[in-house]
């Protein structure tokens, strides 16, 4: 049969839908908000719809699958994303300096938003395989190099930031699971090790501006630290109820550079105001709440991991894009998950939700 349950399953998560779709309909009033400052035809919220309708269909679709589905595919998956990424090094289309994109009937797809669930769905399925010998060096540096399969070819578009999101998944669910502490401290230091020297010889400029501008945004508020700088700009002028969808200065003027991507959460600062950052906040926590639930009731590993996988990822990438739009922390490029414009994003995201949304109720 197509569908393994149907549609929809008794232990189907309502709340966590209903979540999500509330934080998608702040996500296009966001994107809408921007598009009419480039005074053109919607072009990145017509995307973003497109992106969204066949997000939902993965989404529904993933939702009616049994768990061993996903156990079953975690191979085929993960071998076509490192094809994918592999490939876009050859045929991609270079945006900003980074070749990570394919370009397909004038929409564009992202393959690492892909890698992203194909790297947590191998990991669930080697650990459910492992018959919980954790300790094992085999365990340890198996899942680091399958995870750095990913990861190098990641960092050859160049990409840092989606780089650093496929590390954390692999290191979170290390720290879950209970390796071995000697493993881990060990790569610790040697991460500050590859970090360091990565300074001199691999960096880009641009890439080493970012750090300096998050450690000293004020050192240059005109050049590298402008960013950072309108965005907190953006977030202050909001005040409690912000100053209404296409009446932000920052946003609508152009001043706040990327802002249907990296700085959305600003946008939705600006004209939203604290009330609609908190509103975002507040279905993100419920989000998050839905999945410990689903991760609180499994027994099952492969499911345990999963949900554990897509927490990280989700919370990572949330983390550092607020972090950015504050100031707290560098701008890498991240998304925030189902708000930032992008197809790819949105759709993998969904598909990652249906995931989980499957796994509901499974023992």
């Amino acid at each position: 049969m197509l569908f393994g349950r149907k549609f929809f399953h008794k232990n189907f998560d309502w709340i966590l839908l209903v979540a999500i779709l509330l934080l998608l309909s702040l996500s296009l009033a966001a994107i809408y908000s921007v598009d009419l400052s480039w005074g053109r035809e919607l072009t990145f919220f017509k995307k973003q719809i497109i992106a969204l309708v066949i997000g939902l269909g993965l989404f529904f679709f993933a939702s009616t699958q049994r768990y061993t589905f996903f156990r079953s595919l975690a191979k085929p998956l993960f071998s076509l994303a490192f094809l994918l990424l592999f490939f876009v090094l050859i045929f991609g289309q270079t945006v900003r300096g980074t070749t990570g994109w394919f370009l397909v009937g004038g929409l564009t797809f992202q393959p690492v938003e892909l890698a992203k669930i194909a790297l947590i769905l191998m990991l669930s399925y080697v650990v459910s395989r492992f018959g919980r010998h954790y300790d094992r060096p085999l365990f340890f540096f198996g899942t680091l190099l399958i995870s750095m399969l990913f990861i190098f070819l990641v960092m050859m578009q160049p990409d840092l930031g989606s780089a650093l999101l496929l590390g954390s998944i692999w290191f979170g669910l290390m720290l879950l699971i209970g390796t071995r502490k000697m493993y881990i401290i060990g790569f610790v230091m040697f991460g500050i090790i590859l970090a360091t020297s990565s300074w001199f010889f691999f960096f880009e400029d641009y890439q080493k501006e970012r750090l300096i501008t998050f450690v000293s945004p004020q050192k240059d508020p005109l050049g590298s630290g402008y960013n950072v700088s309108q965005a907190i700009i953006a977030i202050g002028s909001g005040q409690i109820f912000g100053r209404g969808l296409g009446y932000g200065s920052q946003s609508q003027l152009r001043f706040l550079p990327e802002a249907q991507t990296d700085f959305i959460f600003s946008v939705i600062g600006e004209e939203l105001g604290l009330a609609g950052a908190m509103s975002l906040l507040v279905l993100y926590s419920i989000i998050f709440w839905r999945l410990f639930l689903i991760l609180k009731k499994t027994n099952n590993d492969f499911i345990a991991t999963t949900i554990s996988g897509i927490i990280i990822l989700l919370f990572v990438q949330f983390s550092v894009n607020i972090g950015a739009n504050l100031g707290l922390l560098p701008v890498t490029g991240v998304p925030m998950p189902l708000v930032s414009y992008g197809g790819s994003s949105l759709m993998m995201t969904l598909l990652m939700f249906g995931v989980a949304e499957s796994m509901a109720g499974e023992e």
